[in-house]
């Protein structure tokens, strides 16, 4: 018996969907810039600390264009400390595989799914933040095949925690040429993120989109703590000082590169309780002053934020309000990084 999928058409390949809808000069050279910086940061030339910050999930073009525009203003202000990467995720991995699965599946969240007005939204808002704001932005790699549609406009790309002890996940990230973030498991065994990072630090060989494809290995795959949920479904987290310690510790046995890490303040670290992020931001950066070996390790954090605090279910219709996980309304945001600027 033949497999038991129904093939609704072809979509088009990255290469095609580029050639359709290409860069300017303008966005490719922004790109460049902004990529030389993070991989600056992330092997410890550049003093600047890194903030991705943003939707929970991009689910709407003009909210998030809005969010946007007013991160960029914010940006110019602490541009001598902070360097922002945006999150703008377009896909969403849902634990039971059902519900809204971002902009990648449903371009509008009360609409049908449609993969192919989905690969041309995204690329077409990820575009759209680089023009207008001069950000290039973070996106979770959830299905690694689809990476390409969007392979040369991003700027850093995180590994779930469901996502980071696949194998394919692994490999294809060691040839993404960008950072990328393992984030610890569900479970928090931190030496499934650690093996992770080799993978992704390695050469590999591969299938990938019906081409055999080699990888020098990517020396700027690094750890993002997320905090862990234990075998009853209560939140740990995982970002404290000794957390920290632990994970240089990992870092000097497994013998891997520029050793890093970016601390997501959501998740399960905050017990998905967004205000909490404000607390855990500051905690980690008091943690940096404390010991100089967690400052040069700790390369930035992760804030899940949007314009209007927490969330709502689809169809509620509030404007800037997450649809996923609750989110740090602007106001909020807008004033933590600016004492995180200050406390820096």
């Amino acid at each position: 018996m033949d497999m038991q999928m129904n093939f609704i058409r072809k979509l088009p390949t990255p290469k095609e969907l580029k050639e359709r809808f290409p860069l300017s000069e303008e966005v490719i050279r922004i790109k460049e810039e902004r990529d030389e910086i993070i991989k600056n940061i992330f092997e410890g030339k550049d003093e600047h600390f890194m903030l991705i910050i943003g939707p929970c999930s991009a689910d709407n073009e003009t909210a998030v264009l809005d969010y946007m525009n007013r991160l960029a203003k914010v940006q110019e202000q602490v541009k001598d400390k902070i360097f922002i990467v945006p999150r703008v995720y377009t896909n969403k991995p849902r634990t039971k595989g059902v519900g809204y699965k971002g902009m990648l599946h449903q371009p509008n969240p009360e609409g049908e799914e449609d993969m192919l007005a989905g690969i041309i939204a995204i690329r077409e808002m990820h575009t759209r933040v680089v023009r207008e704001t001069g950000f290039t932005c973070a996106e979770e790699m959830l299905y690694p095949e689809n990476h390409r549609y969007l392979s040369d406009i991003l700027s850093y790309v995180a590994l779930g925690a469901r996502s980071v002890e696949d194998q394919q996940h692994r490999i294809v990230a060691s040839g993404v040429g960008i950072p990328v973030g393992m984030k610890n498991p569900t479970g928090g065994d931190i030496s499934v993120m650690m093996n992770s990072i080799a993978a992704a630090q390695s050469a590999q060989k591969f299938l990938y989109r019906g081409w055999e494809v080699t990888t020098n290995g990517n020396p700027l795959a690094h750890a993002i703590l997320r905090g862990y949920v234990d075998a009853y479904g209560r939140s740990h987290s995982n970002y404290h000082y000794e957390d920290l310690m632990g994970l240089i510790e990992n870092y000097e046995k497994y013998k891997l590169a520029n050793p890093a890490v970016i601390v997501d303040c959501n998740h399960a670290n905050s017990g998905k309780k967004y205000l909490e992020q404000i607390r855990i931001a500051k905690d980690v950066i008091h943690s940096t002053h404390v010991s100089g070996d967690i400052k040069n390790i700790v390369k930035g954090l992760m804030i899940e934020s949007y314009i209007e605090d927490g969330c709502q279910n689809i169809g509620d219709g509030v404007y800037g309000k997450s649809i996923t996980d609750p989110c740090l309304g602007w106001e909020k945001s807008e004033k933590l990084i600016l004492e995180l600027a200050d406390i820096l």
